[in-house]
């Protein structure tokens, strides 16, 4: 099954039911009016939005109208939580060998996570807006999943069977300003803007033989000023599963339905700078600031620069015939003009 959430229908929007090649959807307000609600009584609303899925996908839905994915907010516009791991462990190597920093060994066990700012998310196509391209305007392309209520101290195993949607994310790091946050010993804060999500969220069923081991093994497209940059395979190299993060948060805290876990930015474990580019032969890279470890590895400094105003983002998801899941996330980088 797949939903989306339209802008209109007030700050939370309005509940879709999208069909499975994204072309229309129907409005559900008489089952659930927003995805939350939806979310909060998950066991009754489900069979009557797969219902109304089954319907639009055999051309008998009622009320079916063309679907735009310009025309959505994230799935959640706004989310009681919003936790970002840092699953794939090459990323956090690069990272530290670019600095010439050590990687703690608790990382390969206990994974990295920060909690972001989750009461309003941006839509897919809306714009990164900033004031300034010296703060290091970064994408991250990342998986992300939703939950269903969720105890404290809950197993890994019990965790993966609370996971009701999965949905892409654009995780914007400020790159330039995130080293004066961490000296202060204290995370992230205004080094990471507003995430934006894929148009459409899908149930794990969707995914057919993809979604395995609470892992999704596709590979996460993404361009930059529409020339390929990343295509690494989410389910490869990520070694903790969404099971494991989501008990990792799960430890002392219960996670309410609703709850919104990422994976990290995308990573695969590959050979030298010249080789794993896109037009090299290799997978490339689900940010910029990957691509600028392998530079300053490799040549002594980066020279890669961070995202301009007028660069434009896409991050996407296609089966096994080629066909998008989520839909894009396609992203104008834009300066923003307080009071405009």
């Amino acid at each position: 099954m797949k939903l989306a959430t339209l802008k209109a229908g007030g700050r939370d929007g309005t509940l879709v039911v999208v069909s499975t090649d994204l072309t229309r959807c129907q409005p559900v307000a008489d089952i659930a009016r927003t995805l939350q609600a939806a979310l909060d009584d998950w066991d009754v609303v489900r069979p009557q939005l797969e219902a109304v899925y089954e319907a639009l996908n055999h051309g008998a839905a009622r009320h079916a109208v063309p679907f735009d994915p310009r025309e959505c907010h994230s799935p959640l516009p706004r989310a009681y939580q919003w936790a970002d791991g840092s699953a794939y462990i090459n990323h956090v190597e690069l990272v530290r060998k670019a600095r010439g920093a050590e990687l703690p060994p608790e990382l390969y066990v206990d994974p990295l996570m920060y909690q972001g700012g989750s009461d309003s998310f941006a839509g897919p196509c809306d714009p990164v807006l900033a004031c300034d391209e010296a703060w290091g305007i970064d994408f991250e392309a990342e998986v992300a999943v939703v939950t269903g209520d969720v105890p404290i101290g809950a197993s890994a195993e019990d965790c993966a069977r609370q996971i009701r949607l999965l949905m892409l994310v654009n995780d914007v790091s400020l790159r330039n300003l995130i080293p004066g946050e961490l000296a202060k010993g204290f995370g992230f804060l205004q080094s990471k803007p507003a995430s934006a999500f894929s148009p459409v969220a899908v149930t794990p069923g969707e995914l057919g033989g993809a979604w395995k081991d609470a892992k999704l093994h596709l590979p996460l497209e993404v361009e930059l000023n529409a020339q390929a940059f990343g295509k690494p395979n989410a389910g490869v190299d990520m070694i903790f599963n969404f099971g494991q993060l989501i008990a990792h948060v799960a430890k002392t805290r219960e996670l309410e339905a609703g709850s919104v876990i990422g994976s990290g930015t995308v990573s695969n474990k590959q050979g030298s700078l010249f080789g794993s580019s896109v037009a090299n032969g290799g997978v490339g890279y689900c940010c910029i600031a990957e691509l600028r470890m392998y530079e300053t590895i490799e040549e002594g400094k980066p020279k890669t620069p961070f995202m301009r105003f007028g660069d434009r983002v896409r991050i996407e998801m296609r089966d096994g015939d080629g066909a998008s899941i989520f839909g894009a996330i396609d992203q104008l980088i834009q300066r923003h003009v307080p009071g405009a």
